[in-house]
């Protein structure tokens, strides 16, 4: 049977892409075959063949699976905006059902299937659907990671909340610093009180000049990932 996990976030650029990374190396360390996804992205390039978003493909390069690009990631949408705003502006609109085979597809080859989501847990998708739509498809748990920074505590107890009334299961939280003057341990103290849900992990702080380290980092950090 399938494990599933879905990874969103209390914002967007807080860390959704180094904690799915750092979870599918958990897996792939306890010998499981592990398939990545960002079923959305924005802010992608064209490699001459079609877009192209460069956590996807890291996602795709460390799961480790022969799967076509477009199985990872099936939305590519070139400027950095919302997807559903940058979907409207080409008329492609994003296809909860294009996505949903897509993911049924990586379920026949893997073990553990990681989600990205994209930007934060309210987002929409289309008119009609928002993320919520998504997770419920694909019958997955929610795992929230939380942009240590200034409001944190705020944003993150308003999408649990959120998660939670959608119906969906919340399974844990990452604590993941985003700004490195800001001290987070007191908001990690305040939601571990408020959150009726475990702290997964507590991740280093991670700058774009560390990235050419981020596998080092992954083999590190994996293994204190207390998600069973």
């Amino acid at each position: 049977m399938n494990q599933s996990w879905f990874i969103t976030g209390t914002d967007t650029e807080i860390g959704k892409t180094w904690c799915t990374l750092a979870l599918i190396q958990h897996f792939k360390n306890q010998g499981l075959r592990v398939a990545g996804m960002k079923p959305i992205a924005a802010g992608c390039y064209h490699n001459g063949v079609g877009y192209r978003n460069s956590d996807a493909e890291q996602i795709l390069e460390l799961s480790g699976l022969d799967v076509p690009y477009d199985c990872v990631n099936p939305y590519a949408f070139e400027p950095a905006i919302a997807p559903h705003i940058a979907a409207a502006q080409i008329g492609q609109p994003i296809q909860l059902e294009k996505i949903i085979n897509k993911y049924q597809q990586l379920t026949t080859l893997a073990d553990v299937i990681v989600v990205e989501g994209v930007g934060g847990w309210r987002i929409p998708i289309n008119k009609k659907q928002n993320l919520k739509d998504m997770v419920l498809a694909m019958n997955t748990s929610v795992i929230l990671v939380v942009g240590l920074r200034l409001g944190c505590i705020n944003h993150a107890l308003l999408s649990a909340e959120r998660i939670l009334y959608d119906g969906c299961t919340l399974a844990g939280w990452i604590a993941n610093p985003v700004d490195p003057d800001f001290d987070g341990q007191s908001s990690i103290e305040t939601l571990l009180e408020y959150l009726e849900v475990p702290l997964l992990a507590q991740m280093p702080y991670l700058t774009l000049k560390n990235i050419p380290q981020l596998s080092k980092a992954m083999f590190q950090i994996a293994p204190k990932i207390n998600l069973e």
